[in-house]
């Protein structure tokens, strides 16, 4: 028998998710959680095989609980309407055994937490194919300080604003800035922020 504890903050899902599951004959829902706190708390106690886990949830979210699960025992799969690269890159550094789309068929959901239970990558086509694109595209990713010069940008900070709050010098700030125009195949501020939202890495 399967043990799965389910994770979403609208109580409606829960349930649907849990009907859903229980009437597989190898699979038993121990528990269900409305946030991300509690998940951890519930993983903890009930030690299921399988959390079934929404990224977008309140006191704690679905990358930092997942975070907190993995290692224990359960394996995670993140089970989500959101597939923007950023979202799927943090949940599988957080130790993510799968990521799945709230729109995936039942039978491949099922198939999937059969999967997870025994050790197995889950992922949903478009997102493993974002995950192949994500790698090839890597050399173009900004680093993490041109994300927070690009974050502040988009918040409509100057340079020496940026600078400012990131304590760098103004020309540090162009330096970031240029590099972040290279890599996004860009030549402007504004192109920068609309591009490198396109693609997840800045909110």
């Amino acid at each position: 028998m399967i043990r799965v504890l389910v994770v979403d903050d609208h109580p409606v899902v829960r349930s649907g998710l849990a009907g859903m599951l229980t009437v597989e004959d190898d699979l038993e829902v121990v528990g269900e959680a409305g946030d991300g706190q509690e998940a951890v708390t519930l993983a903890a106690s009930l030690r299921p095989d399988v959390v079934l886990m929404d990224l977008r949830m309140p006191v704690l979210d679905g990358v930092a609980a997942t975070a907190g699960i993995v290692g224990t025992g359960p394996r995670v799969v993140v089970l989500t309407t959101y597939d923007t690269d950023a979202d799927i890159l943090r949940a599988v550094e957080a130790g993510a055994t799968g990521y799945l789309l709230k729109d995936t068929p039942r039978a491949a959901l099922v198939a999937g937490v059969r999967a997870a239970a025994r050790g197995e990558t889950v992922l949903a086509p478009s997102v493993a194919t974002r995950l192949v694109s994500s790698v090839r595209t890597a050399a173009e990713r900004p680093s993490a300080r041109e994300a927070e010069v690009l974050t502040l940008v988009a918040l409509g900070r100057s340079n020496a604003e940026v600078g400012r709050e990131l304590s760098i010098t103004e020309a540090t700030v162009k330096t970031h800035l240029i590099r972040a125009f290279a890599k996004l195949g860009v030549a402007d501020r504004t192109a920068a922020v609309t591009v490198a939202r396109e693609r997840g890495w800045i909110t």
